[in-house]
C-alpha cells in the first residue's frame, strides 16, 4: 500500500542576514541550491548588512555564506554540523 501526503508541503519564508560592511559580494549557498555560488546573491542594505529571503519546504538544510571568495559561517545561527572538509556548516530547520 502506498501512502501519499495530502496536498503540498507548506513552504515557509526564511530570512538570512550577514553583517559585512566592507564586502563587495555575498552569496548564500547550501543544500537548498546544490551549493551554487551564484544562485542566491544577498542584497546589501544600509549599514553593511546583507540580506536574502528564501521560500523553502519543510526540512533541514545545511548552508554557508560566500563572502568575497571565502566561506563564512552564520554568526546569528548557532546550529551547525561537521562537513567533509574538516569545517562546519550551519543548519536551518524549516518546520
Amino acid at each position: 500500500m502506498d501512502i501519499k501526503p495530502r496536498g503540498k508541503a507548506k513552504r515557509k519564508r526564511i530570512d538570512f542576514e550577514f553583517e559585512a560592511p566592507d564586502a563587495v559580494s555575498v552569496f548564500l549557498a547550501g543544500s537548498f541550491n546544490d551549493w551554487s555560488l551564484s544562485k542566491h546573491p544577498m542584497k546589501r542594505s544600509p549599514g553593511g548588512v546583507w540580506k536574502k529571503s528564501l521560500v523553502l519546504v519543510p526540512g533541514d538544510y545545511e548552508y554557508k555564506i560566500w563572502v568575497d571568495g571565502q566561506w563564512c559561517n552564520d554568526p546569528l545561527n548557532e546550529r551547525s554540523c561537521a562537513n567533509c572538509f574538516g569545517g562546519a556548516n550551519n543548519i536551518v530547520c524549516v518546520r
